[in-house]
C-alpha cells in the first residue's frame, strides 16, 4: 500500500534542502519564518552562534489581533520583528520561507518587514 506523505514532510524536505546554502551571520541574521494553522512566528537567527536575536510572533501580548491566523496578523508580525531588530541595530536580513511557499501570510509579512525598514 502507498501512503501518502505529509505536508509537512515534503515541507521540511524543502527546507532543509534551501538551508543548505542560506546561512544568517552576525552582520547579516536570517529571518526565519513559522507559519502553522493557528500561529505565524518570525524571527532572527545567527547561525555562526546558533542564537535567536529577535524574536515575534501572533502569541506575543504587544499584539491585539482578533484573529491570529490572518494576512493581517502576518503583516503586524512583520512590522513588529523589523521594528526589533532595528531596535537592536539590524537592518539587512536574509530571509527564509521555511519551506512554505511565498504566498499569502509568508508574503504578507515578508512585504510588512521590508516596508518597517528590513532589507533583504
Amino acid at each position: 500500500m502507498i501512503t501518502k506523505t505529509s505536508k509537512n514532510v515534503t515541507r521540511k524536505r524543502r527546507h532543509a534542502r534551501v538551508r543548505r546554502t542560506l546561512s544568517g551571520t552576525e552582520q547579516q541574521p536570517r529571518l526565519n519564518v513559522f507559519r502553522s494553522n493557528k500561529h505565524i512566528y518570525a524571527q532572527l537567527i545567527d547561525d555562526t552562534e546558533g542564537k535567536t536575536l529577535v524574536e515575534a510572533s501572533t502569541v506575543d501580548k504587544e499584539l491585539s489581533l482578533d484573529s491570529t491566523s490572518s494576512v493581517e496578523a502576518a503583516k503586524q508580525v512583520g512590522e513588529l520583528v523589523a521594528k526589533r531588530a532595528q531596535e537592536k541595530g539590524y537592518k539587512s536580513v536574509v530571509f527564509d520561507r521555511g519551506g512554505y511557499l511565498f504566498h499569502g501570510r509568508i508574503k504578507a509579512l515578508a512585504e510588512a518587514a521590508r516596508e518597517a525598514g528590513l532589507e533583504f
